[in-house]
């Protein structure tokens, strides 16, 4: 217990209390933007990432990984909110959290064993530009002060470290700019721009629909889009932080701890969220590394935006931009670029196609989902192409033999069928499938046809070499070798 707390909270105090700083107060103009993206109050997204951040550090799997209001969510409620209110948010964010809870049971993590690599390389560069694409209304229509604050924020970003990494240098460019601003009374954007702080801490409350199967045909589904969204974001924001750190986490116990806070989230007002891989990437540069790390991040925002709100307000937003700008740059994996001439075509098609879906749509579910959909189709191509076939006619003409090597599955049924020559005129068939393995109810029905075809056209078939898994799902069920088969042959 007591190695575990010291592991988990208290091995890097300084930097996960610096780097949870830097989070802090990047989350704010984010949580508000996301707000407005959602159409509610900037509160319930400030409130939400608060909530969100400080539960997850205590029950995620993922130390490290910073969890708030996310926009990836944020879209998903637009029509709910504008059709039916924001009390219906709180009630969809709650059984949002109850389906992830779940989720976390029945092991959907699981399924990010089949989301392949090109896949995540395309997801992070897709995020890396939305990331970019998101500075740019606080980079149009400025003046020349905002441009010249940005390079001012990159230059001690990138240079401050050559001196001294014991502060990291992100809160740097936003305490110096931040004091710049103020004392020369720069006209730039600043915080309190983009909405109204909250000055008062969340309270419990409890959704105010009425109880009723009609509320939750309507929320059910804004629920199961929320929950899906947000495990797919947070599962591989979790393995990108895992490469990040060199660290392994509990993908099952993350999704269930995104299920807790998001379902206490929904009663304190706030609307749903997930981990941010933007925020995370933040937090591991600036040296965050554990729990302790996102539970400062949360708890500083509320102290931040009730406590400090005046000060807070005057934080310029190029210093913000700055930072990420920093996220962006460093999001991006460069090296997927050099690597588009030497990786496997296929491989860079479904990196490209999962980057321009995702930018397209702005939505992660629809290009991951385009990823992995092109990823399996290229697979069962290659492994279709794997199928040989040789035959081989006896010496006295009587006798052809087919042997069959690779996998027989759907994708290869129809190699498969095409091997044979029905019209030669032979008195025996044998099917070798000692180098072949069945893998599923195609490849039985391939072998089923195949095998009563040759039976019909007056010729004898023998299968031979079936390993013992083959031979069971043949046996099971095949119809080739059943006595109901002798009919079946002679129509």
């Amino acid at each position: 217990m007591l190695a575990t707390l010291r592991r988990e909270w208290l091995s890097n105090l300084r930097a996960d209390i610096l780097a949870g700083t830097v989070v802090a107060l990047a989350l704010i103009p984010e949580a508000i933007g996301f707000s407005i993206i959602a159409g509610v109050d900037p509160k319930l997204g400030l409130y939400a990432s608060f909530s969100i951040a400080v539960i997850i550090a205590f029950v995620g799997g993922r130390p490290g990984m910073i969890s708030a209001a996310t926009a990836a969510v944020a879209v998903l409620v637009v029509p709910l909110v504008r059709d039916h209110g924001v009390q219906y948010l709180f009630a969809a964010t709650i059984l949002m959290g109850v389906l992830q809870v779940l989720a976390g049971f029945l092991r959907l993590d699981l399924l990010m064993q089949y989301v392949s690599r090109s896949v995540i390389t395309g997801f992070v560069n897709a995020l890396a530009i939305l990331i970019f694409m998101a500075q740019l209304p606080q980079l149009i229509g400025v003046t020349w002060v905002t441009y010249a604050m940005v390079a001012a924020g990159l230059a001690i970003i990138y240079l401050f470290p050559r001196l001294t990494r014991a502060v990291p240098s992100p809160l740097v460019a936003i305490v110096v700019l931040t004091a710049v601003s103020i004392h020369f009374g720069l006209g730039v954007n600043t915080v309190g721009d983009m909405g109204q702080l909250p000055d008062t801490v969340p309270f419990l409350l409890v959704p105010d629909v009425p109880f009723t199967w009609d509320t939750l045909r309507i929320i059910l589904p804004y629920s199961a889009a929320m929950a899906a969204v947000g495990l797919l974001e947070s599962m591989l924001t979790a393995q990108i932080v895992d490469e990040m750190t060199d660290t392994s986490s509990d993908k099952r116990r993350e999704c269930k701890g995104q299920g807790i806070a998001n379902f206490a989230t929904g009663f304190l007002g706030g609307m749903g969220g997930c981990a941010m891989i933007g925020q995370s990437v933040i937090n591991v540069k600036s040296g965050g590394r554990t729990r302790l790390s996102t539970f400062v991040a949360g708890a500083l925002l509320l102290f931040l935006i009730v406590a400090l709100g005046p000060l807070v307000s005057q934080i310029p937003m190029p210093s913000l931009v700055a930072v990420m700008i920093m996220v962006s740059i460093g999001t991006f994996s460069w090296r997927s670029i050099r690597n588009l001439g030497s990786h496997p075509w296929q491989s860079s098609v479904v990196m490209l196609v999962t980057v321009v879906v995702v930018v397209w749509t702005h939505d992660l579910a629809q290009g991951v989902g385009a990823g992995v959909l092109l990823s399996g189709l290229f697979f069962a191509g290659k492994v279709r192409r794997l199928l040989r076939v040789e035959s081989e006619l006896s010496a006295d003409g009587r006798t052809r033999t087919y042997r069959m090597a690779g996998q027989l599955f759907f994708a290869s049924t129809d190699r498969f069928a095409e091997a044979f020559d029905f019209q030669e005129p032979i008195e025996r068939v044998v099917i070798d499938v000692e180098h072949a393995h069945f893998w599923d109810i195609s490849a039985v029905g391939a072998l089923d046809r195949a095998v009563l075809r040759l039976r019909r056209q007056g010729v004898a078939v023998e299968v031979i070499g079936l390993n013992a898994a083959s031979a069971t799902l043949v046996d099971r069920f095949g119809v080739h070798d059943k006595p109901a088969a002798a009919g079946t042959a002679g129509h």
